[in-house]
């Protein structure tokens, strides 16, 4: 029997595995990105971090009903020192990439710079959409912001040389998804993750009356399976309107083999899951490489190279 092989590329980063950890989940501290890098997945992707550690918002902060989650997190992390530290120490065989999203664009490129120091890591995934920072209320996600996102780009590649990719927030008209995509394609960016939770969501415990976080009164980011249209959406978008050297990591209601296999058709080169990894634990990358590489079988398709980005419209 020929073996399947779902390996890939994410602009010459190689990936064992196509399947890995979003940012935000279990990959926090030490022991957490220990089991990552122990486990079957393609890579490891930390906590977004700061400069500094952060507690991030009260709690609850995180609430999972069946169709998905809701989140306010605020950007818990240990410091980009720790994270760096990791690296130093345990020195991963599996692709390390450094999450970060500062609290201003300053920092950004406090943090972009320090990074640029360590020999260790394979890419950073800078965070353009992080939604739940009170810190930020009256700033705005600056992956919303066209002119502000070129402008930081164009200082950033004056100093940054190593591989950088962006994860971007939903987009919702084609417009600004091919305005996003003309200004990455005037960058050596390597790769984009889409999407990050949906900004602004509410969910309501009907018993009690009451919202179900506490923090931004009761507003957070959506996740998990609700939104994999949204997701798909923007993946099969940004594959028609990117150079195709810039790679596309897929994240949004990743809960099954099939729904990896989704995002690939749609043009993803990996996927990243967060609120099943979370609900599951660390045994879903071996649940989801074991369906995804079943549904190839069945398709007679041997590697993700044989039919990534091939959807057909009718």
């Amino acid at each position: 029997m020929k073996k399947i092989d779902i390996s890939s590329n994410i602009n010459g980063i190689k990936l064992t595995s196509c399947i890995m950890n979003a940012s935000g989940v279990l990959c926090c501290t030490e022991k957490e990105l220990s089991e990552i890098m122990m486990s079957s997945s393609g890579a490891v992707v930390t906590k977004s971090c700061t400069m500094i550690p952060r507690e991030g918002n009260l709690e609850p902060r995180y609430f999972k009903w069946n169709m998905g989650s809701i989140n306010s997190m605020g950007l818990p992390n240990l410091g980009i020192d720790f994270y760096l530290n990791f690296l130093e120490k345990k020195k991963p065989k599996k692709p390390f990439f450094l999450s970060i999203s500062g609290l201003s664009i300053e920092e950004n490129y406090q943090l972009i710079r320090k990074a640029n120091l360590s020999p260790n890591i394979n890419a950073i995934e800078l965070n353009l959409s992080c939604p739940n920072l009170i810190e930020k209320k009256d700033q705005g996600l600056l992956g919303y912001d066209f002119y502000k996102t070129s402008d930081f780009l164009d200082n950033l590649f004056k100093f940054y040389k190593k591989p950088l990719g962006v994860k971007l927030p939903p987009y919702f008209e084609d417009f600004h998804i091919k305005k996003m995509a003309f200004i990455l394609n005037q960058f050596p960016i390597c790769f984009v993750t889409c999407i990050n939770s949906l900004p602004n969501g509410l969910f309501i415990d009907i018993n009690h009356e009451t919202t179900v976080i506490h923090p931004k009164k009761g507003f957070g980011g959506i996740g998990g399976s609700i939104i994999k249209p949204f997701a798909l959406a923007n993946i099969r978008k940004f594959y028609i309107y990117l150079r195709k050297d810039i790679s596309i990591i897929g994240c949004g209601g990743i809960c099954s083999g099939k729904d990896v296999f989704e995002h690939i058709l749609c043009g993803a080169s990996a996927v990243q899951v967060g609120t099943q990894f979370f609900q599951e634990g660390i045994q879903v990358f071996d649940r989801l490489k074991k369906e995804f590489i079943s549904i190839l079988r069945k398709k007679n398709y041997f590697s993700i190279e044989n039919f990534k980005g091939q959807l057909n419209v009718i």
